[in-house]
């Protein structure tokens, strides 16, 4: 195992936290979450940053750092940013100096686990569909009646949730966090799916499934039978539990669909919903709904909660929205889809349309040879934004050699502006025009959600064509 493999991989004992030196080693949200518990349990506390500007306005009682690379001499502790890659000066540094170096995540455990009673934690996670899951988890939770709610890779930091006092957590990690939380062991953890992403930051294949499989650490293990990867993460768990979910014909240990309606075979629970009335809709829907429904019956929530939770659920923006019909043009935005994985699951339920596919930015490592094969048949066209640009349109000139193809280099009045304006020149009525990017966004935006708005404002720019209805 190489050094990427190395960082973070054992678990580590928690120190004395106070009077003790710890740095903070980052200054985002998860780092002043971060911060100020560890202020709140007697640390002394500093906080470093690569852009400084960013430790103007740290917590009460933590001190900005100097340089983001170096261990300040005494620090018994550092508490990571989520996306430092292990071979990142500073971990190098902390290595060589024998001081242990842990995520937010990593943290919040050790402060539940020191309670009198620990908080549950459910935790989600997978290359595409955690937060939709976690969403749905936590409505399940509390249709039950629980005090839950849902944390993590999603803007509420776990350090939070656990200061809060909530008993029961819903919690999203990325492989990043996981990585840097060897300790945790949900009382249920599920691996929805697993493909390449994060490749750049991992290392390879092996490493980033190795991070999603410790959230299969703890009691109950749930993962996606329908992915083989997942499948094998569950099938090499020691969890004396372990439960799949398939959108076929569920086996005993496991949760699927029967006639149109998610059935539990595992927890003993029958028929739960109709699969018809999931969303979102489709099959990764489904299979999200199965997940979270897996998690919530690992917890003892019964069947009732559980059909009245997802009914009361609704997808968060840019993950398959529905944006507007334009001259009998559907725009749909799932900028959300930032890897090839996530970009295959929403051109599948696009059908039976044709799709107009937006797609394109950073790719970080991932390949697109196997997504443009097996969609070639849904694309009207394509419209390739972004700065990897080169290796889709290759793909496309392979694999969909019949498929018109617009680049976008630049724009007047902006890419997707000018993405939009070429989309749906190339749609025909009935068609979809899809942002399903298939890469990251920070190429060209501030993020996934800048993204997607960009998306939503240049189709609101849209007039419908002479003598049709928008």
């Amino acid at each position: 195992m190489d050094a990427r493999g190395r960082a973070g991989a054992a678990s580590t004992a928690p120190p004395e936290l106070a009077g003790a030196a710890v740095l903070v080693a980052g200054a985002g949200v998860s780092g002043l979450a971060a911060a100020a518990a560890l202020v709140e349990l007697g640390a002394r506390v500093t906080v470093t940053d690569a852009v400084p500007d960013r430790l103007t306005d740290l917590p009460t009682g933590a001190q900005a750092g100097g340089d983001p690379d170096e261990v300040p001499p005494g620090t018994a502790l550092i508490v990571t940013s989520p996306g430092r890659r292990p071979d990142h000066p500073l971990v190098t540094a902390a290595a060589a100096a024998g001081v242990p170096l842990v995520g937010e995540p990593e943290l919040a455990w050790w402060i539940g686990q020191s309670r009198p009673v620990p908080p549950e934690w459910l935790v989600v996670t997978g290359t595409n569909g955690k937060t939709t899951t976690v969403g749905m988890l936590a409505s399940i939770l509390r249709a039950s009646g629980r005090d839950a709610v849902a944390c993590g890779n999603i803007g509420y930091t776990v350090i939070d949730a656990v200061r809060a006092g909530h008993p029961v957590l819903a919690v999203e990690l990325s492989s990043f966090q996981l990585h840097w939380s060897p300790s945790i062991r949900p009382a249920a953890g599920c691996v929805l799916n697993v493909a390449d992403d994060h490749l750049d930051w991992h290392g390879s294949m092996a490493e980033y499934a190795g991070a999603k499989a410790r959230a299969l650490l703890g009691p109950v293990a749930i993962a996606g039978a329908d992915d083989p990867a997942a499948a094998a993460l569950l099938a090499a768990s020691p969890a004396p539990r372990r439960v799949g979910v398939t959108l076929g014909e569920p086996g005993p240990d496991q949760l699927g669909v029967v006639e149109d309606v998610l059935v539990d075979r595992a927890f003993g629970g029958g028929k739960l919903v109709a699969a018809s009335a999931v969303h979102p809709g489709g099959a990764p829907g489904v299979t999200d709904a199965l997940a979270a429904a897996a998690l919530a019956r690992a917890a003892g929530v019964g069947p009732d909660a559980v059909r009245a939770g997802l009914d009361d659920f609704r997808p968060g923006p840019h993950r398959g929205a529905d944006i507007a019909t334009v001259a009998g043009v559907r725009f749909v935005d799932d900028s959300k889809a930032t890897n090839p994985h996530a970009a295959a699951a929403s051109l599948t339920a696009q059908a039976p349309a044709q799709v107009v596919w937006i797609v394109g930015g950073l790719l970080k490592g991932a390949k697109v040879d196997d997504l443009v094969a097996r969609h070639a048949g849904r694309l009207r066209a394509a419209v390739v934004i972004g700065t990897d640009r080169a290796e889709i349109l290759t793909a496309l000139a392979r694999h969909a050699p019949d498929v018109p193809v617009a680049e976008v280099t630049a724009g007047d009045d902006g890419p997707m502006m000018t993405a939009v304006r070429r989309g749906a020149a190339l749609a025909r009525q009935g068609d979809v025009v899809l942002l399903a990017p298939a890469a990251a966004s920070m190429d060209q935006f501030i993020d996934y959600a800048d993204r997607g708005r960009a998306f939503a404002e240049a189709v609101a720019g849209l007039q419908p064509r002479p003598g049709e209805a928008g």
